[in-house]
């Protein structure tokens, strides 16, 4: 059986978390989520009077739960109307003491302060895991790029980077792509950034490879997460995805790059999912396809079964609340790459009920509190976020090396160092949850290790 920590009253914290929560995150309950989580994985680095000693007295916990500065601004750009439209930009530089802040850029309705806290404070962990020299942050804006022409898109990016070209630089803040930000969007950040500086350097990561950026960052978060399992599945002694079925969540980058790594190890991925249903292929899902769909056409998964009649479409209204059709289809493997908190204690119990093995985050926190409880309890090997989809963050920080040396590594170089990232990242995850007595728990270890590596930087600088 896989080992827990203590309760929390075992060590007595909650008042400090309580505290923590009213001073830092008391309306982001995102966030909240994400750092109650990370404390309570490191209750058995508590019982260490050192290391606890020397957190109390540095303020560790305190310091890092604390962005260095969050940076909010307008946005007003013109449509193709010639209408002023007006959107809210952020920066939220998180921590630095491993190096420069490094995080995507999100363009998306949802986008808020609050988000943007968990997703940045997420950052620092899974970038310590990494072992690059690479500090966490996030930013993005309201900016939704649905259904906005080229030029929309273009005037936007423009008027944005006009106020984030004043905090970012290469040994300062390095932003990357993530959700409404992808290769188009990167393109014309970076060729705002020149004219406003009229230097042509590696500001940004995920840029189109003319522009200094790396093969297979597009696949990098994907195909990381694969390696991961299958690392994680040979250290926990458990088969390998070979002729496994396989089910995911999303029809995104992530989403899909996953899928493709999937069936290169001969597994059968059988689901993929967006906002309005899931589909779900027994036989395996047509990935050009999928691709033809979500990447060329931007059209509803629904369209899948017009080629594929024998397929199934659920739509989401047809499943019972609070669950999710594709966690309640038989697998041994499943892969959560859509949202945070998409994975309910719904479908934990359908997974533990269908005799799932192995459970990855693709996506960030897509697991409640509840279903991460019930998952680990119940031993399915659960890969958590800020180890496993570390890949991307990894070739970004590849990218960065690549820009400052003037070089260019291959497709295969590339995806090498990946492979040789995601299995040390395991493995370092894997060693540190036996050290601290929590074996076999991959969310504690995680949290451990990324925890351990920025405090100890924290506290070689002081203050």
């Amino acid at each position: 059986m896989i080992k827990r920590a203590k309760s929390l009253k075992d060590i007595d914290i909650k008042a400090e978390i309580a505290k923590l929560k009213n001073e830092n995150c008391a309306e982001d309950d995102v966030f909240f989520q994400a750092m109650e989580e990370v404390l309570l994985s490191i209750i058995p680095l508590f019982k260490s009077d050192k290391v606890f000693q020397a957190n109390e007295k540095n303020a560790i916990v305190r310091r890092l739960i604390t962005p260095d500065r969050v940076i909010k601004f307008k946005v007003t750009w013109f449509d193709d109307n010639q209408e002023i439209q007006v959107n809210t930009g952020y920066r939220v530089q998180f921590n630095n003491a491993l190096g420069p802040y490094k995080g995507g850029l999100r363009f998306h309705p949802s986008v808020n302060e609050g988000i943007l806290k968990f997703l940045g404070f997420e950052q620092i962990l899974k970038n310590a895991l990494t072992g690059l020299p690479i500090g966490g942050a996030k930013g993005g804006s309201d900016f939704d790029p649905r259904g906005k022409s080229d030029f929309e898109v273009m005037k936007f990016c423009t008027a944005f980077m006009k106020e984030l070209y004043k905090h970012i630089g290469p040994r300062i803040d390095v932003p990357a792509g993530d959700i409404g930000v992808g290769g188009r969007e990167i393109g014309y950040l970076f060729s705002e950034y020149k004219k406003m500086t009229s230097s042509f350097e590696g500001v940004l990561t995920g840029k189109p490879s003319f522009f200094g950026g790396s093969l297979a960052r597009p696949e990098a978060t994907g195909y990381g997460v694969v390696y991961f399992t299958r690392k994680m599945l040979e250290l926990e002694g458990k088969e390998t995805l070979e002729g496994k079925i396989c089910t995911v969540s999303g029809a995104g980058n992530v989403a899909l790059h996953a899928i493709e790594k999937l069936q290169q190890f001969g597994a059968i991925p059988v689901t993929c999912t967006d906002s309005k249903g899931t589909i779900y292929d027994a036989r395996g899902v047509d990935l050009p396809l999928l691709k033809e769909l979500k990447l060329v056409q931007r059209v509803s998964l629904e369209e899948y079964v017009k080629t594929h009649t024998e397929a199934q479409y659920i739509p989401v209204s047809k499943y019972p609340k609070g669950g999710h059709a594709v966690w309640d289809i038989p697998c041994y493997a499943a892969f959560p790459c859509a949202t945070q908190n998409e994975l309910t204690d719904v479908d934990a119990k359908n997974l533990i009920k269908n005799g799932c093995v192995s459970v990855t985050e693709g996506a960030n926190m897509p697991s409640t509190k509840e279903a991460v409880h019930m998952m680990i309890d119940s031993g399915i090997c659960l890969a958590p976020a800020k180890a496993a989809n570390a890949g991307g963050v990894a070739v970004s920080s590849f990218e960065m090396s690549q820009n400052a040396s003037m070089s260019k590594w291959t497709f295969d170089e590339v995806e090498s160092r990946l492979e040789a990232t995601m299995n040390e990242i395991c493995e370092t995850v894997s060693a540190t949850a036996k050290e601290h007595g929590v074996e076999g728990n991959y969310v504690d270890g995680a949290n451990i290790a990324g925890f351990k590596r920025v405090s100890e930087a924290m506290m070689a600088e002081a203050i």
